[in-house]
C-alpha cells in the first residue's frame, strides 16, 4: 500500500504517532538498559526539535507518542532523530544488524475536540492493561508516561555520545560506560484541551481515566478467566519473539469526534492532495517552477514552509 502524503493542518495539530518493529519482533522488550536509552533518545530529540509531548508508551513491538506539532517538517525532524538513534541503540543492545522498524512512522492528526483528544490519550494510557499483560498501567516495566504524568515529572534517560566514544577508542583511551553519557529529560505537557486546568486537576483527570481503564480490563479478564502475564513473564520474552497475531489494518486518516469535523478535514486534505499531485506531474514533466502546497514535501526537494514558495 502506498504511503499517504504527509499532511498537518494549517496552524499545527495534535498528532498520534506509531512506530512498529520489523515483523513485530519484541526488539523493544523492556529492560533497564533499553528503558535508559529510550528515555535518553526521546529527551535528546526534544532538545533538538522542541515539540510538545503529551504521552509516550513503549511496548515490546511498537511505540506510541501523542505530540503537538506546528507542521509536518517539525514532526519529520523529531521522528527522524528518534527512529535513527533508537534503531542504532536497539541494535547495539541486542548485538544485531539491519533494519529495526517495519516502515516509516505513522502519523494521524487529532481534532481540537475534547472527546477526540481524550480518546487518544486514553488509548495510549490503556497499553499494557488492555492486552492483559499487567493489571495496572503503572506496572508496565517499560516506558509508560502514566507514572510521570501522575507525578508531574519528565521521562528520564541517558544519552550516550557514541561519536565521542568512537574518537576516544581510536585514541586508545579507556573509558567507563557512563563517561560520555548525559542525563536527558522528556518534558510532558498537558493535553491541549485540558491545558487550562491546574496541574492538580489535570493529574486527577488522568487518574480517573486510568482507574476506568483498569476497571474495564479487570472485568474483561474476570469474564474470560484469564490472568495478566505479569512483569516477570514480560521480561522473560526474547527480543526475537514475534506475536502470533499482529495488527495490520491501516489507521484512520483523522481522529475526530464528530462527522462534521471529520468531513471538513477530508475536504481540506483532498484539496491539499490534488494540489500536490498536480505539482508532482508538472515537476516530472520538467517544470522546475511547479508550485507545491504549503506544508508539503516535494519529491527530492525541500519542505515547502510558506504559501506560494516553489522549489528552486
Amino acid at each position: 500500500m502506498a504511503r499517504r502524503v504527509r499532511y498537518i493542518p494549517d496552524g499545527g495539530s495534535l498528532v498520534e504517532v506509531t512506530v512498529r518493529t520489523l515483523q513485530s519482533q519484541f526488539l523493544l522488550r523492556p529492560s533497564p538498559s533499553l528503558n535508559e536509552v529510550v528515555g535518553g533518545v526521546l529527551g535528546r530529540a526534544q532538545a533538538q526539535v522542541p515539540i510538545r509531548v503529551h504521552a509516550a508508551v513503549v511496548m515490546s513491538s511498537h511505540f506510541h507518542l501523542l505530540v503537538s506539532v506546528d507542521n509536518a517538517k517539525q514532526l519529520a525532524d523529531f521522528m527522524g532523530y528518534v527512529d535513527t538513534n533508537l534503531a542504532l541503540e536497539v541494535n547495539r543492545l541486542h548485538r544485531r544488524r539491519g533494519t529495526v522498524w517495519e516502515r516509516r512512522y505513522q502519523s494521524i492528526p487529532v481534532s481540537e475536540e475534547e472527546p477526540a483528544q481524550v480518546d487518544r490519550l486514553r488509548y495510549l494510557l490503556a497499553h499494557g492493561v488492555k492486552e492483559g499483560l499487567v493489571a495496572h498501567a503503572r506496572e508496565w516495566p517499560g516506558i509508560h508516561s502514566v507514572r510521570e504524568i501522575l507525578a508531574s515529572e519528565p521521562i528520564r534517560g541517558l544519552w550516550f555520545d557514541r561519536t565521542k566514544e568512537f574518537a576516544a577508542r581510536n585514541r586508545g583511551e579507556s573509558f567507563g560506560r557512563l563517561t560520555y553519557a548525559t542525563e536527558q529529560a522528556l518534558e510532558l505537557s498537558p493535553l491541549p484541551c485540558w491545558a487550562h486546568l491546574s496541574p492538580k486537576a489535570y493529574r486527577q483527570r488522568v487518574a480517573d481515566l486510568v482507574e476506568a481503564i483498569e476497571s474495564e480490563a479487570a472485568a474483561a479478564l474476570a469474564a474470560s478467566g484469564r490472568v495478566p502475564l505479569g512483569v516477570a513473564g514480560i521480561l522473560r520474552q526474547s527480543p526475537e519473539t514475534r506475536p502470533a497475531h499482529s495488527k495490520k489494518s491501516p489507521g484512520p486518516l483523522y481522529h475526530a469526534a464528530t462527522r462534521a469535523v471529520r468531513k471538513a478535514f477530508r475536504e481540506a486534505y483532498a484539496i491539499f492532495l490534488a494540489a500536490f499531485r498536480e505539482a508532482s506531474e508538472r515537476l516530472r514533466a520538467g517544470d522546475r517552477m511547479a508550485c507545491f502546497p504549503m506544508g508539503s514535501f516535494p519529491p527530492g526537494l525541500p519542505f515547502v514552509a510558506a504559501e506560494g514558495v516553489a522549489p528552486p
